[in-house]
């Protein structure tokens, strides 16, 4: 319970730090680089030892974690684009209900049961991410929703890959920790290389602000990955149902969080989609009762 507890609110925070960067002018790209070597830092800081052993690159998990690493940047920055251009509860709903992927590939791969509920509620999913990213701003302007889908899919696949992962080379909690750092390591190391080529052409300015927001999302960011993984391999709940349950308390903090916070607003279609997508997570989540 603590884990998938501390996951959620994890990602809250995180959630939260991507809508103040507007205000302070934060660059996500830059911030999201410092992030991933923060991470690093914060996982080697944590196992108390320095991680790149060599018996490491010959671990089963290692050709994974190059492909997550891709994944976490290309999807971080997604992450990041769509909450500052559609808002907080649009982009988590949109990143969370991408929960359908994962819990049809955790049935056809590791034989998991698919209930009534849960098919319903997959179903049910695919207009909540629709409402929700059709909501007007105050200029009249219809966001573009190509985005948030493009979130959507990205967003559950990554879990799906982290799913498979966990469930097939990562028994060992020290092996965990250790696979959340060579993640971040790729990540960062594909960012670094990019701000590089964009200093040298003069297109950006590295700026001390940054660096501090880099520092802000580090932190909770290992955390919330490695807490994710222990969840997913603590046999609490199956994946199936892991997954939702996690989505779902994401989901309502993050709503509730833009809403007191941020004082986004409530129209009628953001409500709709809302209740659409918790009713969505909450059939998927329940689905192993429901024949």
């Amino acid at each position: 319970m603590f884990y998938l507890l501390a996951t959620i609110l994890l990602n809250v925070v995180l959630s939260a730090i991507f809508k103040v960067f507007p205000k302070y002018k934060i660059d996500a790209l830059q911030a999201i680089v410092v992030n991933y070597c923060v991470c690093v830092v914060t996982g080697s800081l944590f196992i108390g030892r320095f991680p790149y052993q060599p018996v490491a690159f010959h671990q089963s998990w290692f050709p994974w974690s190059l492909l997550m690493g891709v994944g976490f940047i290309s999807i971080f920055n997604l992450l990041a684009y769509c909450t500052r251009e559609d808002g907080i509860t649009t982009s988590i709903i949109a990143n969370k209900l991408s929960l359908v992927i994962p819990v049809v590939f955790a049935v056809v791969l590791f034989g998991e049961r698919l209930g009534i509920a849960k098919i319903a509620g997959i179903v049910l999913a695919f207009p909540a991410v629709y409402f929700t990213s059709r909501v007007r701003e105050d200029n009249g302007k219809v966001p573009n929703f190509f985005w948030p889908v493009l979130l959507f899919v990205g967003s559950g696949l990554l879990d799906t890959l982290m799913n498979y992962v966990q469930h097939n080379h990562l028994s060992d909690p020290g092996q965990q920790a250790l696979y959340a750092i060579f993640c971040f390591s790729t990540a960062g190391t594909i960012g670094v290389l990019l701000l590089t080529v964009l200093v040298l052409t003069k297109r950006i300015k590295l700026a001390a602000r940054n660096i501090v927001a880099g520092i802000c999302v580090g932190i909770p960011n290992y955390f919330s990955i490695y807490f994710l993984i222990r969840a997913l391999n603590s046999n609490y709940l199956q994946s199936s149902a892991a997954i939702p349950v996690i989505n779902i308390g994401i989901l309502v903090a993050s709503a509730l969080t833009a809403f007191l916070l941020f004082r986004e607003k409530m129209n009628g279609l953001r409500i709709i989609g809302l209740v659409l997508a918790v009713i969505a997570i909450l059939m998927i989540a329940m689905g192993d009762g429901i024949k």
